[in-house]
């Protein structure tokens, strides 16, 4: 998305401390509150988990291995603990004592670690670091773990419930060759659920498709009907559970949602959560890795006035993100996170979508996919769009004046237009389309979906936004180039958009960049960073936090930093680079550290000092 000014919180946004009470739309209320407290109050135990408030109450030897010292960077913030790389026998320690609370079915120790090393074999742990909690040792990592970047590890102690312990991190180091073990954002987290933590990284449910049927008012601001999704589980541990991501709930409140969902089928809908933008749903029995399941449910849609992404701008409705889509779990467990207009928070895998929009045939209905019309009655039509591996699905309606083309490449373009946008600028914006998805397809892969539809009106107030094969945007060349590369950098490689939005938004306008001829010679220029703990790897959480410095930072010195990555590698290897990338993350998802050791692997130049200098982290 291409932001402008940031607007106001909806009313969704505040909302979060009634949400507890909700039940679905036909679910009766409890009558009142629960007679007895929560048997676990989740929570973060340990104290100070980035070393950013001194040293207390963490416990050290020597009294440097907490610092900011230049040789290794952090995680997050500013401070770090760094463990052993003297290249001589050594014994460093970090510790801290944690209250662990009784009644909490699942306490997590989470830790961020970075190894570096000099020593050459591929068989022998010359130097380890334990992790402790007492007397018991939960981990043993060695010079063998060796890694580009930092890598979260977490480990289950569930069993320490209840109990004052010491957590305890030990360095030991043999006479020669440094090891260096690094640790940041060390957290202990717990909670009074009865599911244990994933016990491995595959991101689950996989492979969803999912069938919807909806029919229109005569405006196309409400929609109702019905929506299934089948998905399979890929992880080794069972899967009990999904959640539905009801986003655009955020667009209004709990006691009024945009999104309703009812009637379930294949599963029971339980508690909606993260201001009614969340909806759990049991599965009937846990499913084991490999099998698959469905789930249903009848879906009410009402478009607020507005327009937004999700809104209507007079007679010309915009359905961006109302499709309920599953959420995903990975080791980190089940991201929920919250709405946030800033930017985006959509995470999710690439789907198969058969979308039918029963509508009045005076609204032309441009959508994701491949799009057929076909008669309906009593002055209706229905359109039937198709996609295969997207992330999402959006439509639009209304009374548009539609232009339509074909790129040099071969690839259908259609652009629709609301009242007031003059042929000229709607033809400027085709024109536009056509040369900017050529231009990103011959630096990263063939465009693999089909037409492509840009529905224009310079009343949206966050400039553009991208979803696969469809995309809103102002008259506006390089907005609408740099929406269309967001069906590479987003669309085709995938990304956790709120933990990690350079990995979209700065990609795509470095990519927007190559297409218009720009070589961001004058980049840094102006550059001022705000605070240590500001970092072009930094997740929408710290953004909504200080958003006047979102768009500076992430798109700015994101692009800028991919830039100077260009001149180090140079132009043909950066090209090999991406375009391989783009290749081996292909409908998957791509993470910070994966990119950052795809670069490493291009180059034989160390990255490290670059990394740290860009303050790119991760």
């Amino acid at each position: 998305m291409r932001t402008t000014p940031h607007k106001a919180l909806g009313a969704g946004a505040l909302t979060v401390a009634a949400v507890a009470a909700l039940v679905l739309p036909g679910t009766p209320a409890a009558a009142g509150p629960a007679s007895a407290p929560a048997a676990c109050a989740p929570a973060q135990v340990i104290t100070d988990p980035g070393f950013e408030n001194g040293t207390s109450p963490w416990t050290q030897s020597p009294s440097t291995v907490i610092t900011s010292r230049s040789g290794q960077s952090a995680h997050g913030g500013s401070s770090y603990a760094w463990l052993d790389g003297a290249g001589s026998t050594r014994t460093d320690t970090l510790g801290q004592s944690v209250t662990i609370p009784s009644g909490c079915a699942t306490a997590t120790l989470g830790f961020w670690l970075h190894t570096d090393t000099a020593e050459t074999t591929t068989s022998v742990a010359y130097d380890k670091l334990t992790a402790k909690i007492g007397s018991t040792t939960l981990a043993t990592y060695s010079n063998l773990d060796e890694n580009t970047g930092y890598v979260h590890k977490t480990i289950d102690v569930s069993s320490f419930a209840g109990q004052t312990v010491n957590l305890s991190f030990t360095g030991t180091e043999d006479s020669s060759l440094q090891t260096s073990f690094v640790l940041d954002d060390i957290t202990l987290d717990t909670s009074g659920g009865t599911t244990p933590p994933p016990a491995d990284s595959t991101r689950t449910p996989a492979t969803p498709a999912y069938t919807v049927n909806l029919s229109s008012d005569t405006s196309g601001t409400v929609w109702t009907g019905h929506e299934s999704a089948t998905f399979t589980n890929a992880s080794a541990t069972a899967l009990s559970e999904v959640y539905l991501r009801l986003w655009d709930n955020y667009h209004g409140t709990c006691d009024a949602m945009p999104v309703k969902v009812s009637n379930v089928t294949g599963g029971s809908a339980g508690a909606l959560s993260v201001a009614c933008t969340a909806l759990k749903i049991d599965l009937p029995s846990p499913l084991a890795q490999g099998q698959s399941a469905t789930i249903g449910f009848d879906l009410g849609i009402t478009v607020p006035s507005g327009a937004d992404r999700f809104g209507h701008d007079g007679a010309f409705s915009f359905v961006g993100n109302a499709l309920p889509v599953l959420a995903v779990r990975d080791s980190a467990g089940w991201h929920l996170d919250p709405y946030t207009d800033n930017g985006e928070s959509f995470y999710s895998l690439a789907a198969d979508f058969k979308v039918t929009l029963d509508h009045p045939t005076s609204l032309l209905v441009p959508a994701t996919g491949t799009s057929t019309e076909t008669p309906g009655s009593n002055g209706r039509t229905v359109t039937t769009a198709t996609a295969a591996k997207v992330r999402d699905f959006a439509w639009a309606a209304g009374p548009f004046t539609k232009i339509s083309g074909t790129s040099a490449a071969g690839v259908p373009v259609n652009v629709y237009s609301v009242s007031g946008i003059s042929s000229s600028s709607a033809q400027s914006m085709l024109s536009t389309a056509k040369t900017a998805v050529d231009a990103h397809a011959a630096r990263f892969g063939a465009y693999p979906y089909g037409e492509l539809d840009a529905v224009i009106d310079n009343n949206y107030w966050f400039g553009g936004m991208e979803y696969p094969g469809f995309v809103l945007d102002l008259v506006s060349t390089t907005a609408l180039t740099h929406e269309i590369a967001h069906q590479w950098w987003y669309g085709i490689v995938g990304d956790d958009e709120y933990t990690s939005p350079w990995l979209d938004e700065a990609f795509t306008d470095y990519a927007t960049d190559l297409a218009q001829g720009k070589t961001g010679s004058n980049c840094w220029s102006s550059v001022s960073w705000a605070s240590s703990t500001e970092k072009i790897t930094n997740s929408m959480a710290y953004w909504d936090a200080h958003s006047s410095r979102y768009s500076t930072v992430v798109y700015g010195y994101g692009k800028c930093a991919l830039h100077d990555l260009r001149r180090v590698l140079g132009d043909t290897a950066m090209a090999k680079l991406l375009k391989d990338y783009a290749s081996a993350h292909w409908y998957g998802v791509s993470t910070t550290a994966e990119f950052k050791a795809a670069a490493q692997a291009a180059t034989s130049t160390d990255l490290t000092s670059f990394w740290t200098q860009h303050r790119i982290d991760g």
